[in-house]
Order: C-alpha cells, then sequence, then structure tokens
C-alpha cells in the first residue's frame, strides 16, 4: 500500500514562492495520476493541479494557472508542487494524492477516487 509524504509547507509573503514535495513509497507510482489538493477550515478539499504519469500531461485549477506547477521525479518517487506569485486565497493545507494508472482519465476522476492520501502540509501566505 503506498505511502505518501508531504513536505515544504510555512510561512510565505504575498507575491512569493514555495515548494512543496510528496514522497511515494511505491516505486510502482510513475505511470500513476497524482494529484495536489488544498482545503480551509470549513469548506470542500479542491483540486489543485494533476499529473497523468502515463503521458506527463498536466492540469490545473482555474486559480492557480500560471503560477503553480506540478511536475515529478522518478528516480526520487517524488512529485512537486512550485508555488509561485501566490495570494492569500491560497492560504491551506496541502495534500499530496495518488490514484493509479488511470490514463486517459486522470484528469476528470473525481476527488474521491483518489485512494492514497499525505498528511498534508500547511501554507499560509500574508504580509
Amino acid at each position: 500500500q503506498a505511502q505518501l509524504m508531504e513536505s515544504g509547507g510555512g510561512s510565505v509573503h504575498t507575491g512569493g514562492s514555495l515548494r512543496l514535495s510528496c514522497v511515494i513509497s511505491d516505486y510502482s507510482f510513475s505511470r500513476w495520476c497524482m494529484g495536489w489538493f488544498r482545503q480551509v477550515p470549513g469548506k470542500e478539499r479542491e483540486g489543485v493541479a494533476r499529473l497523468d504519469g502515463s503521458d506527463g500531461s498536466v492540469s490545473y485549477a482555474e486559480p492557480v494557472k500560471g503560477r503553480f506547477t506540478i511536475s515529478k521525479d522518478n528516480a526520487k518517487n517524488t512529485v512537486y508542487l512550485h508555488l509561485k506569485a501566490v495570494r492569500p486565497d491560497d492560504t491551506a493545507m496541502y495534500y499530496c494524492a495518488a490514484g493509479g494508472v488511470w490514463h486517459p482519465f486522470c484528469h476528470t476522476r473525481p476527488v474521491s477516487d483518489f485512494g492514497y492520501w499525505g498528511q498534508g502540509t500547511q501554507v499560509t501566505v500574508g504580509d
């Protein structure tokens, strides 16, 4: 069973940058659908970005397009989320999740289908 561990969260000024990392214990993850999600108290968890390991395609939620980048390093079993030009409304707990080999449906599967989740890492944006 895959285990995920996020790191890299913290406090950052508005307009700043941050890189989140997610290490996956399962060495077969290279073709998996991976995602980053975020949640603030009282709101539903929302998708931020996804990466289809089968073809490398990526997708982003509208609020983060052009500012966030999802990437991976198969050799390190790690998925990254690069945040730049952050805003106060990016403040949230960020979660990494793994689905499975879902190509070509990685970008449309519902959040509830992701079976493996990390514990989350907090990102706080302020002045």
